[in-house]
């Protein structure tokens, strides 16, 4: 079976040359002019692997490079005109897995496309659920959305990160540094006071009983947990 790219990016003239090339070599190419609609066609086509641009309107790369980690292991590869030292770090620092400049050669991004694909191991039991329900909480993972006893939990950009990044790592615990990095990003990776008031609001609004916890549990001196079902762990 063909190898499947997803290109998300908002440049439709560069979108039909990357998708022209790509099919000649044999790749079966799906392409978004959006963030929202790479994130969906993503949920929906499950890409071999993805080539995301950074400067979109609406939801940037950064996020959609955010909300895809929440749910796939997919090998990422950012094809952007930015340049910055600190635009590498930050996108490899989120999950990305390679990081290509524009303008580039497409024999060039041919090239890092196989070598990704080369070394990604896909496997079905890698896979993260798009969707955590057990009920009473219920987090839908590609729109972001959380509901309550059916009710809809309004949540800050930062709570949701935060919540999605936990969730969809359900019964580990996370250290400290590991959320300060991926949800605030490397500069904040020692700030574990920031971290703790985020979980106080963040508890008050999913908690039955902020002061005892049922999902979003803590492991003294070494970070946090989501608790799938409410019912793991202990503490």
């Amino acid at each position: 079976m063909n190898e499947r790219v997803l290109i998300i990016d908002d440049d439709p003239g560069l979108l039909t040359l990357l998708r022209l090339g790509l099919e000649r070599d044999g790749f079966e190419v799906i392409t978004a002019q959006s963030g929202k609609e790479g994130l969906r066609k993503a949920y929906e086509s499950h890409p071999d692997l993805i080539v995301l641009d950074i400067l979109m309107p609406e939801m940037d790369g950064w996020e959609v490079c955010q909300r895809l980690r929440y749910i796939c292991d997919t090998p990422i590869l950012i094809l952007t005109a930015m340049d910055e030292r600190d635009g590498v770090i930050r996108g490899l620092s989120i999950g990305a897995d390679d990081y290509v400049l524009k303008p580039c050669t497409f024999e060039e991004l041919k090239a890092r496309i196989r070598a990704l694909l080369r070394r990604s191991v896909r496997s079905s039991d890698n896979a993260r659920p798009t969707v955590y329900d057990d009920g009473n909480l219920r987090i839908d993972f590609s729109e972001g959305t959380v509901t309550k006893k059916g009710e809809p939990v309004t949540l800050t950009p930062t709570e949701s990160r935060l919540l999605l990044y936990l969730a969809s790592r359900q019964g580990r615990v996370v250290p400290h540094q590991e959320l300060l990095t991926q949800v605030w990003g490397p500069a904040y990776g020692d700030a574990v006071g920031y971290l703790s008031v985020y979980i106080r609001y963040l508890r008050q609004k999913i908690e039955d009983n902020p002061a005892q916890p049922r999902y979003i549990r803590t492991r003294w001196r070494v970070g946090y947990y989501f608790a799938a079902n409410g019912i793991e762990g202990s503490e």
